[in-house]
């Protein structure tokens, strides 16, 4: 399933008034990710820094392209997620690392509307991102 870009979902979450419906939002995007094998559900694919359970691994193809796959056991997470792999999946290092990545969090509202816990997760989900495609 492709990934909506970053400016899709920067759009779509100011359509919304209400965090409720965001949040709901969220957990739709989430709920579409593809699950993620068991197999890879594992220690060396953990993502440290979330209070959910979170894991992240990926490859690199003959272009020099990082496809990512993830998943979460917790439903808004799961979205922040969706979100992350629509920034970074199927980008080169140099495009990864000119994803402005604060920005974005900031034109979806989730400075002022996420949990401290969850933003520190969605960055440590960032940096391990940064780090893979080092």
């Amino acid at each position: 399933m492709p990934h909506r870009t970053l400016d899709e979902l920067i759009e779509n979450f100011s359509l919304f008034d209400d965090w409720e419906d965001r949040y709901a939002y969220l957990i739709e995007i989430g709920r579409a990710l593809p699950p993620m094998p068991d197999d890879f559900k594992n220690e060396g694919n953990e993502v440290k820094g979330c209070v959910s359970k979170v894991w992240l691994t990926h490859e690199k193809d003959s272009q020099g392209h990082f496809h990512f796959m993830a998943d979460s056991n917790a439903d808004i997470t799961r979205g922040l997620v969706a979100i992350t792999l629509s920034a970074y999946d199927g980008k080169t290092a140099d495009e990864i690392a000119g994803v402005d990545i604060e920005s974005v969090f900031a034109k979806m509202g989730f400075n002022e509307h996420l949990t401290e816990n969850r933003r520190n997760g969605f960055f440590a989900m960032v940096e391990k991102v940064k780090g893979l495609s080092q």
